[in-house]
């Protein structure tokens, strides 16, 4: 039987974690943790310099796992995300040599200034926890949770991201810099803050797994999935919008509801739930018509348009 009480407080004990290295972004490092229950994978776009890579690397360390990070450039190649076959005179053979992606938790920093055939080799991996090499067929170990992350200011030497691999992030999130009270508290912690390299493990892996499963039994009453499904099928039709979500972007929208139900300590969601992520999962999966992007008008707006015109479900 599942306790949820005691996978809640492991939850809690990640989070406080992680809060540990990253000042302020305990919202941010919340989202995190829900993609990496639902089994989902984020595009963190922000300026550099505001703590992505901690905020990843605490998560990793938190929860005792095997962490890789592949710096994105120009000449990467695909092998060198997904490994490659070298051969051994000693034996006339051969042997596989696994790439990065092989790990638990992947940064995939700068995703965006790689070429489209190496950000193509991060799709297989990520919508189906394998890669194929040589023909062969590798399973990639659970849990697995690919971080991206994309630089909005600089356009020189980088490639749009396709819409199919847009979609296999479950959210799209940002940091933004910290408060003034934040920034003075880092100033202040910099000699006394906790290292990276102190920070202990809260959670198992095996606990990790068992949180994972935990999500499917949390409830979702179908007037939480009439609202999901509603908001999905406004994407659809809304006026500014050329291509709306489908149904794999539903399903994704449904086990995020479900994560963070979960993370917030409680066996059941809520429609405060559903507005919570609603931006966050869905913004980045529209596609914007032409006059509509001329216009200024971001997918952001379009959804705040969405959820204000939908009737959120109230039962007595």
């Amino acid at each position: 039987m599942i306790q949820l009480d005691h996978i809640n407080n492991k939850l809690n004990q990640v989070l406080e974690n992680i809060d540990q290295i990253v000042i302020g972004k305990r919202h941010v490092s919340t989202l995190s943790l829900v993609a990496l229950l639902a089994k989902g994978h984020i595009l963190l776009e922000d300026v550099p310099g505001v703590g992505k890579t901690l905020l990843v690397k605490a998560l990793a360390k938190s929860i005792d796992a095997e962490f890789k990070r592949i710096q994105f450039t120009p000449d990467l190649l695909p092998s060198d995300v997904t490994g490659v076959s070298i051969y051994s005179p000693k034996d006339m053979e051969f042997h596989f040599r696994p790439g990065p992606i092989m790990s638990h938790i992947v940064l995939a920093d700068e995703i965006n200034r790689t070429s489209p055939k190496t950000q193509s080799a991060l799709l297989e991996a990520m919508a189906e926890h394998h890669v194929t090499t040589d023909g062969i067929t590798r399973e990639i170990p659970a849990p697995f949770f690919v971080m991206a992350t994309q630089n909005p200011v600089d356009f020189d030497g980088t490639y749009h991201l396709p819409e199919a691999q847009l979609d296999r992030f479950l959210f799209k999130l940002s940091m933004g810099y910290p408060t003034q009270e934040e920034e003075l508290q880092i100033l202040n912690g910099v000699s006394t803050q906790l290292n990276l390299k102190d920070v202990k493990p809260v959670m198992s892996i095996p606990e990790l797994v068992q949180a994972q499963k935990a999500v499917s039994s949390i409830y979702v009453d179908d007037t939480i999935k009439h609202y999901i499904i509603e908001i999905i099928r406004k994407t659809r039709s809304h006026p500014h919008v050329s291509l709306g979500i489908s149904p794999r972007g539903t399903v994704s929208f449904m086990k995020a509801v479900q994560a963070y139900a979960l993370v917030k300590g409680r066996d059941y969601c809520l429609p405060d739930d559903v507005q919570e992520l609603a931006s966050y999962v869905c913004a980045h999966r529209l596609t914007l018509r032409s006059d509509t992007q001329y216009s200024g008008l971001t997918a952001g707006d379009v959804m705040k348009q969405i959820m204000a015109d939908t009737k959120v479900p109230v039962k007595r």
